[in-house]
Order: C-alpha cells, then sequence, then structure tokens
C-alpha cells in the first residue's frame, strides 16, 4: 500500500464529540494530499437532531470556495428535490464522504476529479465521527463513492438503487443518484427520469427516518 493511502484524518479528530468541535478540528485536517489544494475544509451542515442524512461525495468548486456543503448546481438540483418530498433543507444534515475538493487545473478552471480510494478511506473518520453524533435512523447516500464508502467497493448504484441496506456501520441506507449525474445526463427526457428516481428515494428515505 502507498503511504498516501495509508494516511488518515484519525490523528485529527482528538475525542472531539460535538458537531461544531468536529468541523473546527476537521478544518485542519492533513489526512491526505487533498488540502493541499483546496480552498478549505468543507464539512457537514445541518442539525444534530437529523434523523435523516443526506452524503454525497466531495465538495465541488463552489462549496469549496464557500465552504458548505451542497451550494452549487448539484446542490440547486438537491434542493428541488427536497422541496417536492416535502423537506426542509435545514432539517436533514448534509455532508460528504471527503471533505476536500479534488480537482484539476484547466486554465483558469477547475475541474472535478473522481477522489481515489485512498482518499475515501483517509476521510471515513470524520464521517464516522458526524454520524456518531446525529445517530440518524436513515441515510441517503448520493453517487456511487458514498455508497461504497459505506457499502463497499462492489455495491453499484445502478443496479441497486432505491433499496433499503444496511451499511458497513449498522445504519439503514438507500443508495440513489448523486444531484450532479442527473446535472450530466444527456437530453432533458434522461434528465427528468433520474430527478424523478431521487425524488421517490428521497421520500422512502424520509419515510425509513420517521419510523426508525
Amino acid at each position: 500500500m502507498a503511504a498516501s493511502q495509508a494516511r488518515t484524518a484519525a490523528p485529527f479528530l482528538l475525542h472531539r464529540s460535538s458537531l461544531p468541535a468536529l468541523r473546527a478540528a476537521a478544518a485542519g485536517c492533513e489526512g491526505c494530499d487533498l488540502y493541499r489544494a483546496a480552498t478549505q475544509t468543507v464539512f457537514g451542515e445541518g442539525p444534530k437532531s437529523a434523523g435523516l442524512v443526506l452524503i454525497g461525495e466531495q465538495p465541488g468548486d463552489q462549496e469549496d470556495r464557500a465552504g458548505r456543503p451542497f451550494v452549487g448546481p448539484a446542490g440547486g438540483v438537491l434542493d428541488r428535490a427536497l422541496v417536492e418530498v416535502g423537506l426542509e433543507r435545514s432539517a436533514v444534515y448534509v455532508t460528504n464522504a471527503v471533505k476536500h475538493f479534488s480537482f484539476e487545473p484547466r486554465g483558469k478552471a477547475r475541474l472535478h476529479k473522481k477522489p481515489k480510494p485512498g482518499e475515501v478511506r483517509a476521510c471515513r473518520p470524520w464521517l464516522e465521527a458526524e454520524l456518531a453524533v446525529i445517530k440518524p435512523g436513515m441515510l441517503v447516500l448520493l453517487g456511487s463513492t458514498a455508497a461504497q464508502a459505506l457499502l463497499g467497493a462492489a455495491f453499484r448504484v445502478t443496479k441497486q438503487r432505491g433499496k433499503v441496506v444496511s451499511t458497513l456501520l449498522g445504519i439503514p441506507a438507500i443508495a440513489t443518484w448523486h444531484p450532479s449525474a442527473i446535472l450530466r445526463a444527456p437530453d432533458a427526457t434522461a434528465r427528468e427520469r433520474l430527478f424523478r428516481e431521487l425524488v421517490t428515494d428521497l421520500s422512502s428515505a424520509a419515510r425509513a427516518a420517521r419510523a426508525a
């Protein structure tokens, strides 16, 4: 295993047991090399009492600059889906499997780059710590990176989307499309279909969270 893959965020947690303390500690995380180019750590956002936690892949360009999760175009899609389900954004906890923006510079632009498995593993202590504080009844795993981080590398959203499954942490979850996948769909018909499936999955997860 390469040295970069063996690194972890664990030493930066310092046994913090509240979301504000974890957020402050995460600001100085150097658990993988992504911190070197990113503007800042983008920690999760939402109430400690949230019964439903939404987990994406990583912050994007706008999130990296703002320091908040899901505030860019994908966040707009997610907010629209939450409205259709009847959920307030402020009532759910939103975070990412990886807390720093992974990108490739192209001129003045910064293009999203899928985080490496070692980077996902290195960042997992932050996600586990968030969930240990919140103790949610249900997770929504947005996209393959989040799903595989908590369900294993063999999990495929394309085959197992919308099903309630048990994560490696013992918390039930539903995996669904990442909002950015909807934005990348080839045409309006495909975008509408994927969006409707996202809404359906969020609705199922919300019902399960209330039941829990």
